[in-house]
């Protein structure tokens, strides 16, 4: 079997199959958009559906037709502007499509509970339209694994990133050693940890003297401050 994303390639069909008299001479360019398109969607998902709709009127005939997605950006699913360049005098127009892109996505494999650390046994791959999942989303399972959970995830539910966080190395009100490091020097202080906090997130400790900084969670009890 092919590994390679597969293009339902039925809504351009449909379209094509109209009356002359309805497409007139828009049918090469809306083949190119729809070849554009299919490219860049391939990182997307496995299976890939697009239809490009015909202009609302006549579209004026565009040599040397040059797809582009405005404003650089990310191709995602849904409804897509496309951008086209047309001949030397880099003219551009404009053409709606829809992107809709099936494939995997990991869900809860039951429900789970606040604090939990998740392993493989605790979630499940499902499929779907993946335009219709939350921004947040993830997409791997491997994304999740060894991460804690923040709030309840009901049985079939996507996981989204701001809802993982991980595993504390900090906890709150715990003795910590503080240091800062500079070229040729280092120094270190304890203080209270005022927040808990994994490894990479920036955490609230009162030193000796009363004084509160913020400094990043680089080991079980240790932080670390810029200069």
């Amino acid at each position: 079997m092919s590994l390679l994303p597969r293009l339902l390639i039925l809504p351009l069909a449909l379209l094509l199959a109209l009356p002359t008299a309805t497409w007139g001479d828009d049918a090469p360019l809306l083949e190119t958009v729809h070849a554009f398109l299919y490219e860049q969607s391939q990182a997307l998902g496995d299976e890939v559906m697009i239809e490009v709709h015909p202009p609302a009127g006549q579209f004026p005939a565009c040599e040397s037709a040059e797809p582009f997605l405005p404003g650089q950006r990310e191709l995602a699913p849904g409804r897509v502007s496309v951008g086209i360049r047309c001949g030397e005098g880099h003219q551009v127009r404009y053409l709606q499509a829809q992107l809709t892109v099936f494939g995997d996505y990991p869900v809860a494999a039951r429900q789970l509970s606040p604090g939990e650390r998740l392993g493989a046994d605790d979630l499940r791959l499902e499929r779907g339209d993946l335009g219709r999942l939350p921004r947040q989303a993830l997409r791997e399972i491997d994304a999740a694994l060894g991460l804690q959970l923040t709030r309840p995830l009901g049985e079939g539910r996507p996981l989204l990133a701001s809802m993982l966080r991980a595993e504390p190395l900090v906890e709150r009100r715990q003795r910590v050693v503080v240091e800062a490091r500079g070229q040729g020097f280092r120094v270190t202080r304890e203080g209270e940890a005022l927040d808990e906090g994994g490894r990479g997130e920036r955490v609230r400790v009162r030193l000796s003297g009363r004084e509160i900084i913020e400094a990043e969670v680089i080991a079980p009890g240790r932080l670390a401050v810029p200069l």
